[in-house]
């Protein structure tokens, strides 16, 4: 029996993308611009506090709107403290990122540190993380920046607490995260790492793994984690990944999504607070600021591949988002690779004492 016009057909799955193709995709498009990987053996007592992240993009001379901090455990274990006054104790073979780079100190948990106490940098001028011989315990430490580059659509990251806390299972997971932390310490010796590094292909691997397993085990109730897997949002968002450049309706997703138009405004905008036309928008111009960066394809091509009819309302609409028409916001983005990697190159970052600052021992002194 054929189903009549007008009735909701079911919903073919069978082409149609897993949640971790999609927030590899996400990922992938909004990208890593750049990286710096320190790492530290201490014994306790010691304590660092770490710069406000605006602070951190000024020492770095970052455009990015995002930095994150990811936490390695290498060995032993110690404490991290945000100003609001969110504390947690981590140990060997777990990894604690920090989406928006607040404020914090990592400490020793045999530690108490005074707010008063002075705040030293000398040890920071070298290339790693200072050793520290005291008499406590040892903990071994990789910390790893990373920088986004410019994101205007950030879902994933917005979704997110101050601070997560990612357990990884034992064997393999664990293994590679571990040895992958310290492949890229040991292969940058803190240098910054730009876009045409393999090293900052890592990391990026290295953080959809960790967000992938800090999602399977914290589900979400709001943002794009949560979108993903919803009975209603998950199917649409597969749809418009897997084609971005198709003249969408909210009639033809929301039919393919087995649902009514009204309905699946109403689980986009309380999911992801945008209806999905805007997502689908924004979506088309991260995917365009990663063409526009990564190849060689003219505006033009962009605009076609993305789903504009024509290059002038792609420039308006990128112009309007980014800031830039592309032609110049590619160059801008070319200019600034160019200038770290020659810094790179050179065996120092972008300004002198860069690092110093990053991370401020407060105990103990040096």
């Amino acid at each position: 029996m054929r189903t009549p016009k007008g009735l909701t057909n079911s919903p073919d799955f069978s082409t149609r993308r897993s949640p971790p193709d999609l927030l590899a995709d996400l990922l992938s498009v909004i990208g890593l611009a750049g990286a710096m990987v320190l790492r530290a053996e201490l014994a306790a007592p010691w304590a660092y506090e770490s710069s406000p992240s605006g602070d951190l993009a000024h020492i770095l001379h970052l455009s990015a709107r995002r930095l994150m901090v990811m936490y390695v455990v290498t060995k032993g274990k110690c404490c991290l403290r945000l100003r609001d006054g969110i504390a947690l104790e981590f140990s060997e073979g777990e990894v604690v990122l920090l989406p928006y780079a607040d404020r914090h100190t990592v400490t020793s948990c045999e530690s108490e540190v005074a707010p008063s106490q002075s705040l030293l940098q000398a040890s920071w001028l070298q290339r790693q993380l200072p050793q520290h011989d005291g008499a406590g315990p040892h903990t071994g430490l990789i910390c790893i920046y990373l920088q986004c580059d410019d994101p205007i659509f950030d879902p994933v990251v917005g979704s997110f607490a101050p601070v997560l806390e990612i357990q990884l299972p034992t064997g393999a997971a664990t293994t590679w995260v571990m040895e992958s932390a310290r492949y890229a310490a040991e292969a940058t010796e803190g240098l910054w790492l730009t876009s045409s590094s393999i090293v900052l292909r890592l990391l990026e691997l290295l953080l959809l793994e960790v967000l992938q397993r800090y999602w399977a085990s914290h589900p979400l109730q709001i943002g794009w984690f949560a979108a993903l897997h919803d009975p209603i949002v998950g199917p649409a968002l597969r749809e418009l990944h897997a084609d971005p450049a198709h003249r969408w309706t909210v009639e033809e997703l929301a039919r393919r999504s087995a649902c009514s138009r009204s309905t699946l405004s109403e689980r986009f905008s309380r999911l992801l607070g945008r209806a999905p036309m805007h997502y689908l928008n924004e979506w088309r111009l991260q995917t365009a600021a990663h063409l526009l960066r990564d190849t060689t394809l003219s505006a033009a091509a962009v605009a076609y591949q993305v789903g504009y009819e024509s290059e002038e309302a792609f420039n308006r609409a990128f112009k309007r988002a980014m800031g830039n028409p592309p032609a110049q916001w590619r160059q801008r983005a070319d200019g600034f690779a160019a200038l770290v990697d020659r810094h790179s190159r050179a065996g120092v970052t972008r300004q002198p004492g860069a690092r110093a600052q990053i991370m401020q021992p407060l105990y103990p002194p040096v």
